[in-house]
């Protein structure tokens, strides 16, 4: 099935998409995303379903062709103070927000958003494997997320965020039950299972 360009009539129409939301580290990073109606390409797809040298072979063509773009994280301590789900429509707003001209209308992948300004939107389920521009603003978000995780791996080498990029794997639950968490981990979120089961 070939993603389509856009869902409403507009000319200026954004398509936004966040990554890191099931992180136990680093920021949670949105793109925004205008493509000219014009714009074509074949290996484009949501950023789950490409590899990592797809993404990043993608990304200079994405800025190239783009009308405009914008990227903006929102860091750990922002997300454990205002929550994962408010901390990824407000990636998502300050994204927008960097885009010039301003959009006539949002498409966002997933189902939760609050309004922009006075733009209409639209949420769109699995958005990021139905339009081009929400695929766009998904390996953008993902690959300068994984940009930056690879950064803080250099500090904190024994979590191998340049591997997991913070996500829960095995590994990473296993280092931080050996040395504990650092300033990049969301205190909110639950870090290990066993925290809250009792050794009986």
């Amino acid at each position: 099935m070939s993603l389509k360009i856009s869902y409403s009539s507009f000319d200026f129409e954004c398509g936004t998409d966040e990554a890191g939301r099931g992180c136990l580290a680093g920021p949670v990073t949105a793109a925004a995303v205008i493509l000219p109606l014009d714009f074509k390409n074949e290996i484009l797809n949501d950023s789950k379903q490409l590899s990592e040298k797809k993404r990043y072979l993608l990304r200079p063509i994405i800025e190239n062709e783009s009308i405009c773009v914008g990227i903006h994280h929102i860091f750990e301590s922002e997300i454990d103070t205002i929550n994962i789900l408010n901390a990824s429509i407000k990636a998502m707003h300050g994204s927008i927000s960097q885009l010039k001209p301003i959009p006539q209308h949002i498409i966002v992948d997933g189902n939760r958003f609050k309004a922009y300004k006075t733009i209409p939107h639209q949420t769109i389920i699995k958005g990021d494997s139905k339009y081009l521009s929400i695929a766009a603003a998904s390996i953008l978000a993902k690959t300068y997320r994984d940009d930056y995780m690879e950064k803080i791996h250099e500090e904190f080498p024994m979590y191998n965020w340049k591997q997991n990029k913070g996500y829960p794997t095995k590994e990473h639950r296993e280092a931080i039950k050996e040395y504990g968490i650092t300033k990049y981990h969301r205190k909110s979120f639950r870090l290990l299972p066993e925290q809250y089961k009792l050794d009986i």
